[in-house]
Order: C-alpha cells, then structure tokens, then sequence
C-alpha cells in the first residue's frame, strides 16, 4: 500500500514532547542524543524509510530528514550532491512526508525533523504544510534559511499544529540572534560548529566549549553540535560539551560512495552509527555550566 493509500497518522495532542521526552529520557540516563542526518530519496526513494528503521536500531534517538532541494546554497558539495542525486527521482516535499508517515507506521516513539530550505514550505502554504507534516507525524522543521527574525508566521502555524520550530546559531550569532532563536524554538538549537558550509573543515573543540556556555546563558533549550563532526573520536568529544551530537556530511559521503551497490548502504551506515554511538556512551557526559 502506497503512502498516498493510507490514512493519515495523526500526532497525539502532545507530539512535541517526542522530542522534549527523548532529550529527558537521556539526561536521566546520563547520555546525549545521537541525530544522523540523511536526504530523503538519497540515493534512491525505496531505501530512505528502511535506513531510517536500521538507524534508530544502530544508536539514533532523532532522525534529521533533508528535503531535496535544488539551490541548497548553505550546504557543501556532498550534501548538494544529495539533493541531486534524490531530485532524479523528483522527490517533493510531499513525498518527503509520505516517508515520514510511512515510517510512523512502525515507529511512533522516534522523534523526525525535517530539514531544508524555505522554498517549497512557502510554495505549499505555512498552515497547509504545518497540518501535512503534523498528520505524517513530524515533530520538528529546520529550515535553513529563515533567520528568526522572520520567522514569526511559520513559527506560529507550526506551533499551532504541535511541531517544533528549530534554528541553526553559528560561531559569528550576536547575544541578541541567541536569545531570540531560543525564544522562538523549541525541542532543540542546532549550534553550527564551524564557518561555512556543511562537511567544511577542522573542528576546534574548546571553541564549541566556549560558545556553548555561551549560548547557555541565553537559553535553557538542549544544544546539538553539527558540522565537522566526521568519525567516532569527534562525536565522543562534542558529547562530553553538547546534549546532542548531529552527524551528516560522514554519513552522506557514505552513502554517495555505495550509490552504485544501495545493498551495501544499509549495513555500512549501520556501522558507522553504531561507532559513533559507542564511542559518545563511552565518554563521561559532562554539562558546559
């Protein structure tokens, strides 16, 4: 049966607390959220609902789900490859969704955000997108290039339909972009830990320290860290300082390099995960105070 076949999986009138709940069952056990980051339709529209399955049994607590889009200008070459490589399937945003309620299917407790750009959000409408991504059973959207400024319509539409507005902070983000990024989120802040694009360069550790307990002065939400975080030994060090490790450009590469043998995806990424996941319960969870 097709997604477009089945009924709609409407979210529980409390379907942020998917997130919420997550991040507090972790600080009570003492660890940090693991997010993989894959695009949807990447490398092909078949495999992205049983990847997400097989990442939440290699260690995932959150699932970042890229929207294919055709201009993705914050990210680097590996994950605009991504993009190309699902829009040859001309994956949409609406069968992005259609995964998601796919997945729902089998899983109601790991919490999906969707990640992408602003374009094919306007194109459907805020509040049509917001009640779409509400009845597939979506927790959290990240669109990229929507400073907090302007974000007050979207946010609002996807509050009212339960789902998490979520913002990126950069190294170069003001005290004022800060507080008011966190007074618009909620689930979690994605602290981009190095200029640039994504899959750029070397990760300086002690600079994420210090501007993570900066950010913790201006708000109370959980900090997950992405962007240059490339094997086990960079996760496992980012977890000692963030609530969260967000692993992408690692895992896209992977799966760019097996596009041609898609039977290898599966147990290769599965691996990489599982590394990654062992290497961070591995390390004792501090708290930058």
């Amino acid at each position: 049966m097709s997604s477009a076949q089945k009924k709609p999986v409407t979210a529980p009138a409390a379907h942020i607390n998917r997130i919420t709940q997550c991040f507090e069952r972790l600080r009570a056990q003492g660890r940090k959220a693991l997010i993989p980051f894959i695009t949807a339709g990447d490398p092909n529209p078949e495999l992205t609902v049983p990847l997400m399955h097989a990442m939440v049994q290699a260690g995932a607590d959150v699932i970042e789900l890229g929207v294919p889009f055709s201009d993705p200008m914050a990210d680097g070459p590996v994950i605009q490859r991504a993009s190309e490589r699902a829009l040859k399937f001309h994956v949409s945003l609406r069968q992005v969704l259609g995964m998601v309620r796919d997945f729902r299917a089998q899983d109601t407790r790991t919490p999906v955000v969707l990640m992408g750009y602003l374009n094919p959000v306007e194109v459907m409408g805020y509040e049509h997108f917001a009640r779409a991504a509400q009845e597939a059973g979506v927790d959290g959207v990240l669109t990229v290039d929507m400073p907090p400024e302007e974000a007050a319509p979207l946010v609002a539409a996807l509050r009212a339909h339960g789902i998490a507005p979520i913002f990126l902070l950069a190294p170069t983000s003001t005290a004022e972009r800060i507080a008011k990024a966190g007074a618009l989120a909620q689930g979690y802040l994605y602290y981009v830990s190095l200029k640039g694009v994504t899959g750029a360069a070397t990760l300086d550790v002690a600079d994420v320290g210090r501007k993570l307990k900066d950010i913790r002065a201006l708000t109370p939400l959980p900090l997950g860290v992405g962007f240059g975080i490339k094997d086990a030994q960079a996760a496992a060090r980012i977890a000692q300082l963030a609530d969260a490790v967000i692993a992408g450009s690692a895992l896209v590469q992977k799966i760019e390099q097996l596009a041609d043998a898609p039977d290898k995806i599966i147990p290769e990424i599965c691996t990489l995960l599982s590394q990654i996941r062992h290497a961070m319960d591995g390390v004792t969870a501090t708290t930058v105070q």
